[in-house]
């Protein structure tokens, strides 16, 4: 399907759908801070650099700008190190780093800045292809786990688990963030300037012609 079609037409089904105060700051600094040479604020850079392929595997540059061109990946580690709450960063953490591990073993390499795009999009491919009925039991899993962490339980992930949770939540995250950049707000999903006329109840494809609204 064409990524502009799918962007005008994604409703609020991915989970990421609230827009704060905190959230709003949090785009609008990434594109402050997109003409200087990042440092993450939660990732290591060698983390950050896998970030800013994995982002563009999930969102590469088509007839709309690749994720990292539109600051996603600024956006995804000032998230995690401003908004996600302790239980949440320590599985990103735990969880990146298995996906990490795997790569480093297929690819042969040692430093997990050296992994390269090709390294790492077997990888993520390998963590999403599977069934619904897998899907439905690795989430189940996954808050088993979270749930233990939160009352201070031992817990563990297996590594197959950990790569599909960090794939999982890093495609939610990178659509989320793309969805909410200025670019993608303003040129692709239907964008109304403040102030604007207010219509509290309407069918959405006589507003929008179906578009999504952008934030």
């Amino acid at each position: 399907m064409d990524r502009r079609k799918a962007l005008k037409n994604m409703g609020l089904a991915l989970g990421y759908t609230v827009a704060t105060p905190t959230l709003i700051s949090i785009v609008q600094s990434c594109k402050k801070d997109a003409a200087m040479v990042w440092t993450p604020d939660f990732l290591t850079s060698a983390e950050g650099s896998v970030l800013t392929h994995l982002v563009d595997i999930i969102m590469p540059k088509t007839d709309t700008p690749s994720a990292s061109e539109v600051q996603v990946h600024i956006f995804i580690d000032r998230f995690a190190d401003q908004v996600m709450e302790k239980e949440q960063q320590d599985l990103l953490k735990m969880t990146m780093g298995k996906f990490t591990d795997k790569a480093l073993k297929d690819s042969g390499k040692k430093e997990i800045a050296d992994l390269t795009p090709e390294d790492l999009e077997p990888v993520l491919a390998s963590a999403l292809k599977i069934s619904k009925e897998d899907q439905a039991k690795n989430f189940k899993v996954i808050n088993t786990y979270t749930e233990a962490v939160k009352t201070g339980q031992t817990a563990t992930l297996d590594e197959e688990v950990s790569r599909f949770a960090f794939a999982n939540n890093l495609r939610g995250l990178v659509i989320w963030g793309y969805k909410s950049s200025e670019f993608v707000g303003e040129n692709v999903l239907s964008y109304l300037p403040v102030p604007g006329e207010y219509i509290a109840c309407g069918d959405l494809q006589e507003l929008t012609g179906g578009k999504a609204w952008s934030l």
